[in-house]
């Protein structure tokens, strides 16, 4: 499926359930290393119709060498779906005997190698805010083999050459997570419109939706909603109509993780809107409201949305020389 066509299948789950566009968004988005691992890797990790796979991607665990692999020791937070998952994976560092980072001979250096079950501990720290139900806890690894070539490393040429596996990785994985923000602020707004056209406020003859001040506040948080969404729509059809020439310029990177940093920002103020307006009736955890709330600003901390990106599209907005490792 291409990308563009991804992004309103995970608002819509968003919109019934955040948590499961997030998970459906982990596991589309991580499936994406299909097109980078030996085929009978690939046949293994993704050929059954249950084929579930998440993990957290920065090289935080160690893998040395080892006969006919690595040997891998690690600790990972931000484990998304790592409870639904069939092989889960993680970032690493190639280590020497000291633990000092030392690249193989062959180039490697921070593979993200997959874990079958039974390699991996999972650890119960997912006590959080909201998105409780991706089940997105901890987990750890000591000494787990990992064969010659069950990995990949983000920025390699794909081994399948189609326009879904030239994408750049890290914006799929942005525009996902934006995605699903905008289901959530689609599904607060809806509730708000409802909520507001029967709710007349203690003392008040006037139902919520007769306020000027509900009406301006849904509003602007229409506005931010569909703005936001346009955007993101926007750099990711001009990002699949390039990797589809065979390109995938800088540009492209920029205007991605513009439109996904934008957009998880305007849907957590949407989303903040609407939960302000709608008084204390959010509060309760009975109102599709206060989830709304609580997801919403988990997945603005998602690394791949974060506001300091902002300083770095500046930078090249102004021509300045500018990193892009991870866009």
């Amino acid at each position: 499926m291409p990308i563009p066509d991804l992004l309103p299948v995970l608002e819509s789950l968003a919109y019934h359930e955040g948590a499961l566009g997030w998970c459906a968004m982990i596991s589309a988005t991580t499936s994406l290393a299909a097109g980078f691992l030996p085929a009978d890797f690939a046949e293994q990790i993704y050929g059954p119709a249950s084929a579930w796979t998440g993990g957290f991607a920065a090289p935080v665990g160690k893998a040395s060498e080892t006969d006919g692999g690595l040997m891998v020791t690690g600790r990972w937070a931000w484990g998304s779906g790592s409870h639904h998952c069939t092989f889960l994976g993680g970032g690493t560092m190639i280590v020497d005997a000291d633990g000092r980072p030392r690249p193989r001979p062959d180039g490697l250096r921070a593979p993200f190698v997959f874990f079958e079950p039974g390699q991996f501990e999972l650890l119960d720290t997912w006590q959080v805010l909201g998105m409780k139900g991706t089940g997105s806890t901890d987990y750890v690894v000591s000494d787990a083999f990992v064969p010659e070539g069950r990995w990949f490393e983000i920025g390699q040429a794909p081994r399948i050459e189609r326009p879904l596996y030239r994408f750049p990785f890290y914006g799929a994985l942005a525009v996902g997570v934006a995605a699903v923000a905008l289901g959530i602020a689609h599904r607060a707004i809806d509730e708000l419109v409802e909520l507001a056209g029967a709710k007349r406020p203690a003392g008040s003859s006037r139902t919520l939706a007769e306020r000027p001040v509900i009406q301006a506040q849904v509003a602007e948080a229409t506005a931010a909603h569909r703005s936001a969404r346009l955007l993101l729509h926007d750099g990711a059809h001009g990002a699949w109509e390039a990797v589809q020439n065979g390109e995938a310029p800088e540009r492209v990177r920029f205007d991605l993780r513009l439109g996904a940093t934008n957009a998880a920002i305007q849907a957590a103020k949407a989303v903040d809107l609407c939960y302000h307006a709608a008084g204390g009736t959010a509060v309760y955890q009975s109102s599709p409201l206060e989830k709304a709330f609580r997801d919403v600003h988990v997945a603005t901390q998602h690394a791949m949305v974060a506001p300091r990106l902002f300083e770095v599209i500046g930078r090249a907005t102004f021509g300045l020389e500018t990193s892009v490792a991870q866009i």
